[in-house]
């Protein structure tokens, strides 16, 4: 039973034996797998509007990269949420903690993991994703097609924007202090799947200098849930506890 306060995964390297050491990510470690995944950098978030936009060097009319723009209006009861939260643990729980560093680390680990599922790796997620979660998502992704398998990767390269969802903090039982960090994420994909199985999800017609051939991409979403255990003694890493890509695993 959790108690809220309040108020409110591959040897070779630390991070494949427990991956997600997201506070001190493989930003800090240069010898780490996914410290060679290109980091994709927020973008510029205009503070006038009040909206949540990201493009690409993208362009419809001439030869080239096309250009593709998300719009999005965030929920300010939550934005002052995950605020208030990040503060508290960079001031009570990790003085080394940041949200950069655990958004990039995060990017990094999404796109790691939704590779592994598309590939059906299941046995090389045991010490990134949670017991319950990798069971979860083994039995969802077992009926699904080679199209929507293949839709599940999410390379760095192309995901467009990511966020933290929510944030808790809470003890268990046992007075064992955690956190967890829900992750959303915006991500490129070719996957060709009937525009009708993915209702609610942007599709943009890219055309790619000749107007006859047309490259079709989506917008795809996703949740990845993170915990960490921040009882002293215990080893700062991060496991995923919730996986979710909208519809096609849900």
């Amino acid at each position: 039973m959790e108690r809220v306060l309040p108020g409110g995964h591959i040897s070779g390297c630390t991070m494949l034996r427990s991956v997600f050491r997201l506070s001190r990510l493989c930003v800090r470690s240069p010898s780490c797998l996914l410290s060679r995944v290109p980091l994709l950098r927020p973008p510029v978030i205009p503070q006038c509007s009040g909206l949540l936009s990201v493009s690409r060097g993208l362009s419809s009319q001439s030869p080239g990269p096309s250009r593709v723009v998300v719009v999005g209006v965030p929920n300010p009861i939550i934005w002052i949420r995950t605020k208030i939260y990040f503060f508290l643990i960079r001031a009570y729980l990790d003085r080394d903690f940041t949200v950069e560093e655990f958004t990039d680390g995060a990017k990094q680990a999404f796109s790691f993991v939704s590779r592994l599922l598309s590939q059906c790796n299941y046995d090389a997620l045991e010490n990134l994703v949670s017991s319950e979660t990798l069971k979860d998502v083994k039995e969802k992704c077992s009926v699904l097609s080679d199209n929507y398998r293949h839709a599940l990767a999410a390379e760095s390269d192309e995901i467009m924007y990511s966020f933290p969802g929510d944030v808790a903090i809470y003890y268990d039982d046992n007075g064992r202090k955690f956190v967890r960090i829900l992750m959303r994420f915006w991500y490129m994909s070719y996957a060709d799947i009937p525009d009708e199985e993915l209702e609610g999800t942007k599709v943009f017609q890219v055309v790619m200098g000749n107007e006859n051939v047309k490259d079709t991409k989506r917008i795809l979403t996703a949740n990845y849930e993170f915990r960490r255990e921040f009882t002293q003694g215990v080893r700062p890493d991060w496991i995923i506890t919730r996986i979710e890509h909208s519809k096609l695993l849900e």
